[in-house]
């Protein structure tokens, strides 16, 4: 198959590579020095270059903020039969789009990224793809997630969205919260070099990226619930309430082994 890939930035780079070896690929990317370091793939600064190329899938990899632009952009030297595709954390107002492009589409959602990811062991990683959209574009790319050992979810757009609200939101906020109270440590404890690293790994991301994470229309009560949970805390806190920190630390472990146990499952 040939295969287009917008943007040769972390996960352009990624797929790059999984897909050079088994399909013809041609990367697309206006930064030359981005360029480099891709191998065993045919390059494009052009827009002439993609429509010679005729691909029969694009991968959009692009920033976030880019998505819909860069696909208004390549759309009109593209085939008409072509599928195209995002791997977009963030979904809202996509389906719209896709359905007024009048090509077929399939999106999908690594829920990893290199920052934290070890790429070469993704059996613990998951990824989503969306129920809406072309069977055959659904197909490949549950075949390729399936050779790459990830635990496979289909969702809605809109269920999608929920489940980024809640899995992204409530650990960005909870590391924006570390990190804008966090003072420096000569002799840090290992706790805190986790946070540490956690925070640096979040606020290396795309500041874009972030807010759309955030401006989720369901991201909301996911942070109240953030908000009632230390207000309950501080309470126990400042009463000194022995029986009630016994309570809340049960409470809040059973929800730790509860997900643990639904893993096993």
């Amino acid at each position: 198959m040939r295969i287009l890939i917008m943007g040769a930035g972390k996960m352009g780079s990624f797929f790059t590579d999984l897909l050079s070896f088994d399909h013809e690929v041609g990367v697309y990317e206006k930064d030359p020095k981005r360029l480099r370091f891709t191998y065993n793939c045919q390059r494009f600064q052009t827009l002439e270059e993609v429509r010679d190329f005729k691909p029969e899938l694009v991968i959009n990899a692009v920033t976030v903020k880019f998505t819909v632009p860069a696909f208004e952009e390549v759309l009109p030297y593209l085939p008409k039969d072509c599928i195209i595709s995002d791997i977009s954390s963030v979904k809202t107002g996509l389906k719209d789009w896709y359905d007024k492009s009048g090509f077929r589409y399939v999106s999908t959602h690594p829920m990893f990224g290199p920052t934290f990811a070890n790429l070469n062991q993704l059996s613990e990683e998951n990824a989503i793809i969306i129920t809406e959209g072309d069977y055959m574009g659904r197909i490949f790319f549950k075949d390729l997630y399936s050779k790459l050992g990830l635990n496979i979810y289909e969702y809605t757009f809109e269920e999608h969205d929920k489940t980024v609200a809640y899995s992204l939101s409530i650990p960005f906020v909870s590391t924006f919260v570390f990190a804008a109270v966090m003072k420096h440590q000569d002799a840090p404890g290992t706790t805190f070099k986790r946070h540490m690293q956690i925070a640096k790994g979040v606020l290396n991301e795309d500041d874009y990226l972030l807010q759309e994470i955030l401006f989720n229309p369901y991201t909301h009560d996911q942070v109240a619930q953030i908000r009632n949970e230390l207000k309950e805390l501080l309470d126990i806190i400042d009463r000194k309430d022995s029986a009630g920190m016994k309570a809340y630390l049960t409470k809040i472990r059973n929800n730790v082994r509860q997900d643990i146990e639904i893993k096993r499952k």
